[in-house]
């Protein structure tokens, strides 16, 4: 009984690791991580920043002038820019004022269709009835013939 307690207990200890300890996981995935970017990244990233702290600096030194000189001709853009603006305006109301027509004919054409659903329905209905009234007419017809026949069938036979 002792023997098989203690295994018992070695089980769960072992059930219990499997389950809840996680180290053994986790160092392997920080060791994953630091060979990922020790190993296989190098100084990629710093070169990168050098590279773009290189271009800065270039531009700084080249292209200041560049844009000053290019800054001179916004009071054109500026005007050009307020046109387009403008006109940009214009074709929005333009726009608006379409919507607002398409809207009014589409409310038109539902209406007209719905006159003309009710319409339709409305000459179904009387169709229908018309049918009914023939079919019963003819059943009255049909009803009177067989009684008028049966009635003759009954005298013929006394």
């Amino acid at each position: 009984m002792i023997k098989t307690m203690t295994e018992l207990s070695r089980e769960i200890g072992e059930v219990w690791k499997r389950l809840f300890d996680h180290r053994p996981f986790l160092n392997g995935e920080i060791k994953f991580m630091l060979k990922e970017f020790e190993e296989k990244r190098g100084d990629r990233e710093v070169e990168n920043l050098f590279a773009i702290l290189e271009k800065l600096t270039d531009i700084k030194d080249t292209q200041v002038d560049k844009i000053k000189r290019s800054g001179e001709a916004l009071p054109i853009l500026s005007e050009k820019l307020d046109q387009v603006l403008q006109q940009c305006e214009e074709v929005e109301k333009t726009y608006i004022e379409f919507q607002k027509q398409t809207e009014l004919k589409r409310i038109e054409n539902r209406v007209k269709r719905e006159k003309e659903w009710d319409q339709f329905i409305d000459d179904m209905n009387f169709k229908c009835k018309r049918i009914d009234n023939a079919f019963e007419e003819k059943e009255e017809e049909l009803r009177d013939l067989y009684a008028d026949l049966n009635h003759k069938l009954n005298i013929a036979n006394n």
